[in-house]
């Protein structure tokens, strides 16, 4: 199969000498090094989306390290490694890294196995190795071939930003010394046949940026300092981050062998005891933090400090959960879940509603230029026919997936083959909102999705709690494939790579993933309790109350007018979101001060942030608000100190990229320690 997929994207990329595009596009080197990066990625989101939730697609790390790879390796190669190549590389990777969350191992897959024997239906819900595969091969591919023909319409012919995207293309072509591909308004790809007559519009926001901030004439180019960079400058970042990778992997180490490293009592030893107020000095978590942005750490911490500093002990006083603080069923961790899980549905329906809104309109407004439109579209295209995926791999594909979808949940969960093909069929269209909101915003609402298809099979499969799971697992697996794939192929588009290529690379990190994913998910369940005190998995949990919830459950005492108020709060602040992005004027008056608009956009409340600092412990939350506050500071720092630096801009962007890489070595090292830490316990 793999040969044949080779062969596929291979086809037609011959060469031309002094060509651009005779640079190598599909090469197994790039494979091989993206399927290990990816697999280190892969064995770090499953380790910390048990813990807290948290899982990143890495494009960046994933581009950076393997330039990296072949930077060392530069001597030996008789080919120079190209960025057509780094593209594919990094597709491969973020294949490879995400299946974690696409595949449900998380957060669908732990819900079902806390289920009471009394809401699985009789049906077995925990599943050995070979199961595991299947449910990966149920889920991984029937995005991927959706997410293909969306490509024309929100990448070529509206030029949504898709800022990660982006920002991968322009590091990417900072690495290799080429020209920004946003710089001069065109986007040729490989192949081209033509060119679209409009710039792409102006990056404005990222919740996590971790390129640039928005200066104040409103730049998005985060090359200019790294394309003058020399084999020394290359050298001292290899050295951060392997010095980062090591330091993490010692803390990984130490706390294995004295768990009391994994919580302090900075705050002292009766608010760690009565009410789980602990600092753990990870520097993955700082890492993850940096990675994240101050703004949203920010709003997490304000989560943490209204869920754990006042709901927690308000419902604990007023004897509505009064068991442990940290028991999910009678303490207060429990009763404040239902808040942050009113949150998220809150902003997620509503960011929803506007995007489809937004998409309706646009939709009638080409219904109404009828003719002219399609007359302007024929040549929308700039690659040439040879380098796309054909529309019988893409058509064929979404039907034997959806197929094999069908079957594998029939004979794994018992659920009826028409159920499953509704899920599908209500998957996709809500993965086309998310993918939109992904190219707008840079935020796939993948749990939102999730949770809007639970509401609806609720009526479809009343009572059948395991049903409702598998449907939003099948949701936000769609939106997940769909989203990264398009994050990649505008990477590729701006950097003239082959959308067959990178299609190739996305399938084949998506098969591995699904055998590498399952071993390490079985490997945690064995030497670990899950979920349990090491890894309480807060996204199972949402889940499962939803699941319960939609499906007629009780709530906890007194919780329902509390998640209904911040509901409420959190419906309006999205609305508030949208009329700030519409506004023209550069500057906003807030109070007596001038605000410039793109700050207020980047500190706008995140309801997604808030209710992540409820549902994780403290913990979790505090050190990667350390972490962001630390690198923020020390940016800060620099910049004051070296006021003779004509360029502010470029100082703060190098200092950025070196963040990037130290955060990267962090996160990277304590999860892949802590893998290694596992095997040697599950064979010992």
């Amino acid at each position: 199969m793999f040969d044949r997929l080779v062969l596929f994207a291979r086809r037609h990329v011959a060469p031309t000498p002094h060509d651009v595009n005779s640079e190598p596009q599909f090469t197994w080197r790039a494979i091989i090094v993206g399927l290990l990066f990816g697999t280190v990625l892969c064995f770090s989101n499953l380790w910390f989306g048990l813990q807290s939730g948290w899982i990143s697609m890495m494009s960046l790390q994933a581009s950076l390290v393997g330039f990296a790879v072949f930077k060392a390796l530069e001597g030996v190669l008789s080919v120079p490694f190209g960025p057509a190549e780094n593209v594919i590389l990094q597709t491969t990777a973020v294949a490879t890294a995400t299946m974690p969350l696409a595949g449900g191992f998380v957060g669908i897959l732990p819900a079902l196995k806390m289920l009471d024997k009394d809401e699985t239906n009789g049906v077995r819900t925990v599943l050995n190795f070979g199961e595991l595969c299947a449910w990966g091969v149920a889920l991984a591919f029937f995005g991927v071939f959706f997410g293909v023909p969306l490509r024309r319409q929100m990448v070529v012919k509206e030029k949504l930003r898709f800022p990660s995207g982006t920002a991968t293309a322009q590091m990417i072509s900072v690495l290799h010394k080429r020209d920004d591909p946003t710089d001069d308004g065109r986007e040729e790809t490989v192949g081209s046949v033509g060119s679209v007559d409009n710039g792409l519009r102006r990056r404005e926001r990222r919740a996590d940026d971790a390129i640039s901030e928005e200066s104040e004439s409103g730049s998005n180019e985060p090359h200019e300092d790294i394309a003058k960079l020399g084999d020394s400058e290359w050298a001292t970042k290899l050295i951060a981050l392997g010095g980062s990778f090591a330091i993490s992997g010692t803390y990984a180490l130490l706390a294995h062998f004295f768990p009391l490293l994994t919580a302090l009592p900075v705050f002292g030893s009766y608010v760690s005891r009565e009410w789980a107020w602990n600092l753990m000095p990870s520097p993955s978590y700082a890492g993850q933090g940096i990675i994240m942005g101050l703004p949203t750490c920010t709003w997490m911490v304000v989560g943490a400090c209204v869920g754990w500093g006042i709901l927690s002990p308000v419902a604990k006083h007023e004897g509505w959960a009064p068991g442990d603080v940290l028991d999910w069923k009678t303490g207060s961790r429990g009763w404040i879940l239902w808040v942050s899980l009113a949150v998220m549905i809150a902003e997620s329906t509503v960011s929803l509603g506007i995007v489809a809104t937004n998409e309706v309109v646009a939709l009638a407004g080409r219904i109404r230029r009828g003719r002219n439109e399609s007359s302007e579209d024929v040549d929308v295209e700039t690659v040439d026919a040879q380098f796309l995926v054909p529309g019988w791999i893409t058509w064929g594909g979404l039907a034997v997936s959806t197929a094999v979808c069908m079957g594998i949940m029939k004979a794994l969960f018992n659920v009826p083959v028409y159920d499953t093909l509704l899920a599908v069929g209500l998957a996709l269209p809500l993965a086309v909102l998310g993918v939109r909101a992904l190219g707008e915003t840079d935020l796939n609402p993948v749990s939102g999705i999730g949770k809007v298809s639970q509401v609806v099979f609720a009526g479809v499969m009343p009572g059948n709690l395991v049903g409702n799971l598998v449907a939003g697992g099948i949701a936000e697996a769609g939106a997940q494939q769909a989203g990264d794939l398009m994050q990649d192929l505008k990477t590729g588009h701006l950097l003239k790579a082959s959308p067959r290529a990178q299609f190739a690379g996305q399938m084949i990190g998506s098969v591995f993933s699904i055998f590498v994913t399952a071993g390490a998910y079985l490997l945690y369940s064995r030497v670990y309790e899950i979920p349990g005190e090491q890894f309480p998995v807060p996204t199972a949990q949402v889940w499962l109350d939803m699941a319960r919830l939609v499906n007629g459950h009780p709530l906890p005492e007194h919780v329902t007018p509390v998640a209904i108020a911040f509901a409420v709060l959190f419906v309006a602040l999205p609305i508030g979101a949208a009329l700030v992005g519409r506004s023209t004027s550069v500057h906003m008056k807030i109070g007596p001060w001038m605000v410039q608009k793109s700050t207020v956009q980047r500190w706008w409340p995140s309801g997604i942030a808030f209710a992540m600092g409820i549902y994780n412990a403290p913990n979790f939350t505090l050190m990667r608000a350390v972490g962001a506050f630390v690198a923020s500071m020390v940016t800060e720092i620099i910049v004051m100190r070296t006021q003779h630096v004509t360029d502010e801009r470029q100082l703060r962007r190098k200092i950025s990229i070196l963040a990037i890489i130290i955060a990267s070595g962090f996160v990277l090292g304590e999860g892949t320690l802590s893998f290694f830490i596992l095997l040697s316990q599950a064979f010992s």
